[in-house]
């Protein structure tokens, strides 16, 4: 494929999915990935450092950052899809179909999630480093666990970063579709504290912390609860065993909303719904929350977005500005200035085992890459 006069090489393309999607590369199990890609950033010529983001969760790879000079004026560019896989993602292998499409073995995730990002970005650096035309600065970031609430980027020094604009590879769908807005993510468990007795010779003098917990989740909303907000209990545990009054049950949620505060508003809710049931039956009660992610909306009009829409354009890629309810390393790009953007890089039906992608996607993104390594204008 050519980029007016960027070639786009199809069949490094592949061999480049096909090795880095056979890496074992599971979230805090990155090492052998972090190690490839450190050895590919280097023989492009980037400045490369690993930072120690597994000190903070017993992982055994840190974070990848790469710097390469560019050779036009202007700000630079930031470019990143994480390094990690959900499960089953342990003995991958790439299947190519004659008509393009890229799919697993069927037993096992295919990595498209996101090695269809990570083989865009170094295919579209390559690309364009090998055509000898002026480039912007680039910067890349390889994180770790984004598939575990973005926790490598949430431990990322990004007093490293230079480029004030970011694109992140990690949307499903065609090539040309970008999501500007994404949302706050709370997690949180809450503990009902009883007291156990004998269930049979004594149960009146036990507190039933399942049913007091069965009680309080049965009064609350959950799912959808407005056009931006969704609240949702995903696990609960409890009790000892079948003869004993359960002392102990507690639950785990998430929230998420475009409105950080009405995620808040959401969580407190929550607090006060079960610990009002609690007291009302005598129980303990306690909860712990976590903010994972900060929502935010980027505008159409701004800079990384028009880059964005001329480089489709350029290349008469068709494309579409959306929104997305999941989040990914750009929420945290956003809570440090940087002005980012979650593009499309082919990928469909990601977390399962029937996730795949195809070819013509691939080498759109790459193409999509190199143009905006490019695109050096001032909008």
């Amino acid at each position: 494929m050519k980029n007016n006069t960027v070639f786009i090489n199809r069949e490094r393309l592949r061999r480049n999915f096909a090795d880095l999607t056979a890496i074992d590369s599971v979230s805090f199990g990155e090492r052998a990935m972090a190690d490839r890609l450190t050895k590919e950033l280097l023989d492009l010529g980037f400045f490369v450092q690993e930072d120690h983001a597994y000190s903070h969760y017993g992982g055994n790879a840190g974070n990848i950052y790469g710097y390469l000079k560019g050779t036009l004026p202007g700000p630079g560019v930031l470019l990143s899809a994480h390094m990690d896989t959900v499960q089953p993602g342990l003995g991958k292998q790439a299947v190519f179909a004659e008509d393009g499409t890229v799919t697993s073995a069927g037993d096992t995730v295919l990595g498209a999630d996101d090695v269809s990002g990570i083989v865009e970005i170094l295919e579209g650096v390559r690309s364009v480093l090998e055509s000898g035309l002026p480039r912007r600065d680039i910067e890349v970031l390889f994180p770790i666990a984004e598939e575990v609430y973005c926790k490598g980027s949430k431990v990322f020094d990004f007093e490293r970063i230079r480029a004030r604009e970011a694109y992140v590879l990690d949307l499903s769908g065609p090539i040309g579709t970008a999501a500007l807005q994404a949302p706050t993510l709370i997690s949180f468990t809450a503990a009902i504290t009883g007291k156990a007795a004998h269930a049979g010779f004594c149960p009146e003098d036990g507190i039933h912390a399942i049913r007091i917990m069965c009680r309080a989740l049965a009064d609350l909303r959950q799912g959808r609860l407005d056009e931006e907000t969704t609240l949702n209990i995903g696990l609960i545990s409890g009790g000892e065993a079948t003869n004993i009054v359960p002392a102990s049950c507690t639950c785990r949620g998430e929230i998420r909303s475009y409105s950080h505060q009405k995620a808040l508003d959401v969580l407190e809710d929550v607090r006060g719904r079960l610990r009002r049931t609690a007291d009302e039956e005598g129980a303990g009660f306690s909860l712990t929350s976590s903010v994972d992610l900060t929502a935010y909306r980027v505008e159409e009009e701004a800079p990384v977005v028009k880059r964005f829409t001329e480089a489709c354009e350029s290349l008469g890629i068709t494309w579409t500005l959306t929104s997305t309810f999941g989040g990914s390393d750009n929420n945290n790009f956003l809570r440090h200035g940087i002005s980012g953007i979650v593009l499309s890089c082919g990928m469909y039906e990601a977390h399962t085992v029937r996730e795949y992608t195809r070819m013509e996607d691939l080498e759109l993104g790459a193409g999509l890459v190199a143009e905006l390594i490019r695109n050096s204008k001032n909008n």
